[in-house]
């Protein structure tokens, strides 16, 4: 359908789309922080009043038994399909503080630039839902499928209440397919679409010594220090010659991919040199022999080490033997990899590698599994389609290298599939400070939507339709 219609609205509103945005992103929204309770609650509000005077006919919020979630619906005709879109109105802390060069809940245009916290992750891509619905509506009178929203108020803090209200409102979010704009395309003026997420698991370690800390002097050399078993036992998990993880099993359900899987991965673009320059310069690439530096970051599993404690960390030296250390890894999972498994198997890893002169108690925590939504899929074709027209280059498909709770949680409870159309770039300094969101990728994601919308309706075959 011609979308020339939508795109002139589009043109017309474009500043007050952006000036909306800013206000939106002017709340500190913080899920982590119980200080800011009140202003997750103002932005759950917020969002929901305008999802209403975007068109939608009920918007409202969700309770849980943390921060509100928004849920909002425009029903058009059982008979047309259902496309549920999901994102999140919480954003991550600010600190350092220090290292921003603008107040990040005082939102700066700057170029092209929307710097503050929150505007690429994931305030600024939600708003382009919002506009692209209110573009449809005050330009054709409706919509040409029914639309559902669901915007959670805690996903940068692990999504921890988001499961239990997609089970006790299964029936409201029944859908055919699910819309995520929660992530970024290859890179600017290379549009791509998400197909896969990794899995993730976590576990916390404590190496425990002696009952209290013990002057190194009287018994250095007679008692092991908790802090060298940790690191001899953290030193185990990975084959340094090879890069593998040495935890016994780790990649027996790992499905190596074929010739032309890893044809598709490779024909996205990559500049290795930029990208160890966004990583922070770091001076070489590392990891699994035998892969690329794009598949070892998307479909390969891993194990990392995200923090370590224990001993004396203020100024001077303190001459002890720690009666404790402890560490916090992480594992990426890829498909038919289950977080249960790997973390048991993990944990027996780590047991096995403790010295008989420590102990070790393994805690693992939370996890998600991860998600591949095939590449002939409708929904995939069709974001393919409607993005290769907005951006007029060719479309990749592309896997994660992070994970997405929600996005997981709704293939498992609802066997949802869902499309990963994110129009964020890969400098946009998510949860780092000066986060920005492109003014032009804002601009492009809204009529990549409203094209999106009406492919959709004649795309999704009839067999997946579910009722409204």
């Amino acid at each position: 359908m011609d979308a020339r219609d939508l795109d002139a609205y589009c043109d017309a509103h474009q500043p007050r789309f952006v000036d909306e945005l800013v206000e939106f992103c002017r709340i500190p929204s913080i899920s982590a922080d119980p200080a800011h309770a009140g202003d997750v609650r103002r932005s759950a509000e917020q969002l929901a009043q305008a999802a209403r005077d975007a068109g939608f006919a009920t918007a409202e919020l969700i309770e849980t038994p943390g921060h509100p979630a928004v849920y909002a619906e425009r029903l058009v005709d059982p008979g047309l399909p259902t496309v549920l879109i999901y994102g999140h109105h919480d954003i991550q802390p600010v600190d350092p503080l220090e290292e921003w060069t603008s107040p990040p809940f005082e939102p700066r245009i700057v170029g092209e630039e929307l710097r503050c916290r929150g505007a690429a992750d994931d305030k600024g891509q939600v708003w382009m839902h919002l506009k692209a619905v209110e573009a449809h509506l005050r330009t054709r009178g409706e919509l040409p499928l029914n639309l559902k929203l669901v915007v959670e108020g805690e996903e940068e803090i692990g999504s921890a209440h988001f499961e239990g209200l997609i089970e006790a409102e299964a029936t409201r979010l029944r859908a055919d397919l699910c819309v995520v704009s929660d992530t970024a395309m290859h890179d600017r003026g290379q549009p791509s679409i998400c197909v896969g997420l990794r899995g993730l698991v976590d576990l916390g370690i404590e190496v425990a010594g002696p009952a209290l800390d013990l002057h190194s002097g009287e018994f250095g050399g007679a008692v092991l220090n908790p802090l060298e078993a940790l690191a001899r036992i953290l030193a185990s998990l990975r084959d340094v010659q090879t890069g593998r993880v040495t935890v016994p099993g780790f990649y027996d359900e790992v499905t190596e991919l074929t010739r032309e899987e890893r044809a598709q991965v490779a024909a996205a673009p990559f500049d290795e040199a930029a990208f160890r320059e966004v990583a922070g310069g770091v001076p070489a690439t590392f990891g699994e022999n035998g892969y690329t530096t794009t598949e070892r970051l998307t479909v390969r599993p891993t194990l990392e080490i995200n923090g370590v404690w224990g001993g004396y960390q203020g100024p001077g030296p303190k001459t002890i033997i720690p009666a404790r250390a402890g560490a916090k890894i992480t594992c990426r999972l890829v498909p038919c990899q289950r977080p249960e498994v790997i973390a048991n198997r993990v944990r027996a890893a780590i047991e096995a590698a403790c010295p008989d002169a420590v102990r070790v108690t393994v805690t693992p925590g939370g996890g998600s599994r991860p998600v591949l939504t095939p590449v002939d899929h409708p929904g995939v074709l069709a974001a393919s389609r409607a993005m290769r027209e907005v951006f007029g280059a060719e479309v990749y498909c592309t896997r994660a290298g992070g994970s997405i709770h929600p996005v997981e949680m709704f293939d498992r409870v609802l066997g949802l599939p869902s499309v990963l159309v994110g129009f964020g770039l890969p400098d946009d300094r998510i949860h780092a400070p000066n986060e920005k969101f492109d003014v032009g990728q804002f601009r492009s994601g809204i009529r990549v939507l409203t094209r999106l919308w009406d492919d959709l309706a004649v795309s999704l075959p009839k067999r997946a339709r579910t009722e409204s």
